[in-house]
């Protein structure tokens, strides 16, 4: 119930328009109940003009004319101010439902945009959007109508009841005898449904998984002529989804009946009683017929009560889900009202560094057992391996530093640091003298670009991807950028240059052409410190010394870090540091490293680093980098 009542205070902006939905819903149901009772008296007078015609009363027969016409008009007023009653309701009810969902699209992202990277690394993308969408919806769905039809079951439930109770004690009492049996089955249908739902949820959101990967990755499964695989594992995820659909869908069809066939029992009663009393004018016509109008009124929201309670118990579900993201609390903090990062020039030190990470693979372990993802982070991790140990670096401001070293070294966990992508387990990082936990995150990403070897740009123009770290620059400064990163030649021969839109994540431009959009972005921002994740991997010998050029340039006065697999980069830099296993075994300038560093010669022999990797002896390895 606790998850009930959270998602209840999503009301709460909403309560004025909520009172005016269930006034109005009140007054609608005033006029349903009306109806029965003037429509009894219409019987009445109906049964009474028949008689006085049998007796030639005609001025009874006119009477009672007047006042069948007078009934039916108020009848006729009271169906079209119901109709105006509830059409007002459910349009209030929508804009309520739809206000929820604008409200919890945000509350989503934005605490998305909150989480530290680390939280993404363990997540599968199909499985936060499936939150954000397939569980939303039920959410909002409940509360922006649900609970609105369950108030008005309520008052239905009342209000005829009250009315039959009214009219025959003894017989109201027989047609609400059914009620409490179905309360009660209706609740048992809630604690038998509630773990079937949560786990159809849950299978939805998987089968939402597999089917963002497939699309994501369908470049590579058409390589590989995999889509008959890709097939079957996603015809697996609907499977699932259905099968347990069907256990939801049993259990559905095992109570629905039930609560149908009590109602039905109930009328069947009050025909058989109450045609009696009627014969032995107990009762009148006019009275039977209300009364058999309310027991109608009371049979919908009774075999309704199972779907409202299956609603309820797909929302909460759907919330349980939503709230293991909402209440996954950011562990990468900036302090209270934290400075901006002053002013310098770029001098980055690390003293006494760690790092280290879960070995735990929650995306592995989706498929292997396919439960719930572990959003809180509190699940024991089988064992932890250092990324970074004791790390000490002093880089002086405008210098070039390359990061060499075997896969997994910890070269790009030691960059990620500067920006704050992660945070250190001990030590600290310091940027132009200032520890970069102490101040806004924003002042310092923006001192910080980072090109990767895997560049991702937005499904947005070329120029609003060159400008995304500075939205405000002027054409003519993303123009500069493009020329000093050698991308204005081909983003000219474009078909609308830099107003061509280059598709989700720049499918629609080849590697060399998206890294280079990346260089420009990031020379744009102008930062105090430039890192390059293997940033000229992606292109030609040709274009790369192009690259090169327009790099050294851009480099002048600016502190980069270097990560390249190639000594014509790594060669030329002022200093470089060679990890291994998470540690800087040696570092100075490329001569003194050939002269005193065995592993740095193994490095040049064997061209790439990933090369040593594979053919050094192989050692035990405690360490994986990102």
């Amino acid at each position: 119930m606790t998850t009930f009542y959270r998602l209840l205070g999503f009301l709460r902006p909403y309560k004025r328009g909520l009172t005016i939905s269930w006034a109005l819903a009140s007054l609608a149901m005033v006029m349903t109940v009306l109806v029965p009772y003037l429509t009894g008296l219409a019987v009445e007078a109906i049964r009474r003009g028949g008689r006085h015609a049998e007796h030639h009363q005609l001025a009874q027969r006119a009477h009672d004319r007047h006042t069948l016409l007078v009934l039916a008009l108020v009848i006729g007023g009271a169906v079209l101010v119901r109709w105006a009653l509830t059409y007002a309701r459910r349009m209030i009810a929508g804009r309520i439902s739809l206000g929820i969902e604008y409200d919890l699209r945000q509350l989503i992202y934005g605490h998305l945009q909150r989480l530290e990277l680390s939280f993404f690394d363990r997540q599968q993308t199909g499985q936060l959007m499936s939150r954000a969408t397939v569980d939303l919806q039920a959410v909002r769905f409940f509360l922006g109508y649900g609970l609105v039809f369950i108030l008005q079951s309520m008052l239905t439930l009342l209000l005829a009841g009250a009315a039959m109770i009214a009219i025959n004690p003894g017989l109201g009492l027989i047609a609400m005898a059914p009620v409490p049996f179905v309360v009660v089955i209706s609740q048992r249908y809630g604690r038998s449904a509630r773990p079937a739902i949560q786990e159809v949820q849950q299978r939805i959101a998987e089968l939402t998984a597999d089917a963002e990967e497939n699309i994501s990755g369908v470049r590579v499964v058409k390589s590989f002529a995999r889509e008959p695989h890709q097939l079957e594992r996603f015809r697996h995820s609907v499977s699932r989804v259905f099968d347990q659909s069907m256990v939801a869908t049993r259990l559905e069809a095992r109570f629905n009946p039930i609560i149908g066939f009590l109602p039905q029992l109930g009328l069947a009663a009050v025909l058989l009683i109450g045609g009696r009393s009627v014969i032995h004018a107990h009762l009148t016509l006019g009275q039977f017929s209300q009364f058999y109008l309310y027991l109608n009124m009371l049979i919908g929201p009774m075999r309704s009560l199972g779907v409202t309670l299956g609603l309820a118990q797909r929302a909460t579900a759907s919330g349980a889900r939503i709230f293991q993201v909402l209440d996954r609390e950011p562990r990468l903090n900036e302090p209270e009202n934290a400075p901006p990062l002053p002013r310098g020039n770029g001098h980055v030190q690390l003293r006494g560094v760690s790092l280290r990470y879960d070995e735990l693979d929650d995306f592995g372990a989706v498929y292997a057992a396919p439960r719930e993802l572990s959003l809180d982070g509190d699940r024991a991790p089988r064992a932890a391996r250092a990324v970074l140990s004791e790390v000490d670096l002093d880089i002086a401001a405008g210098s070039t530093v390359a990061l060499v070293g075997a896969t997994g070294s910890g070269k790009t966990s030691l960059v990620s640091l500067i920006p704050r992508l992660y945070d250190v387990g001990a030590g600290e990082v310091l940027l132009d003298g200032v520890d970069v936990r102490s101040v806004s995150l924003r002042s310092l990403r923006s001192a910080v670009a980072v090109v990767s070897d895997d560049p991702f740009l937005f499904s947005a123009t070329v120029a609003e991807n060159i400008a995304y770290g500075r939205p405000s620059a002027s054409f003519a400064e993303i123009e500069q950028a493009a020329r000093r990163a050698q991308a204005f030649d081909f983003v000219q021969a474009l078909p609308k240059g830099f107003d061509t839109r280059v598709g989700e994540r720049g499918l629609s431009l080849s590697g060399g052409q998206r890294q280079r959009i990346a260089i420009a972005r990031a020379l744009l921002a102008d930062p105090r410190v430039l890192i390059l994740d293997d940033a000229t991997s992606a292109v030609d010998a040709s274009t790369e010394q192009s690259i090169k050029l327009a790099l050294d340039e851009a480099m002048e006065g600016r502190t980069t870090f270097v990560i390249a697999h190639r000594l014509s980069t790594i060669s030329l830099a002022d200093e470089i540091v060679v990890l291994d296993h998470g540690r800087i075994v040696a570092h100075g300038d490329h001569d003194e490293l050939l002269e005193a560093s065995e592993l740095y010669r193994e490095i040049v022999e064997k061209g790439l680093p990933d090369q040593v990797f594979l053919t050094r002896k192989p050692r035990e390895r405690e360490v994986s980098g990102l």
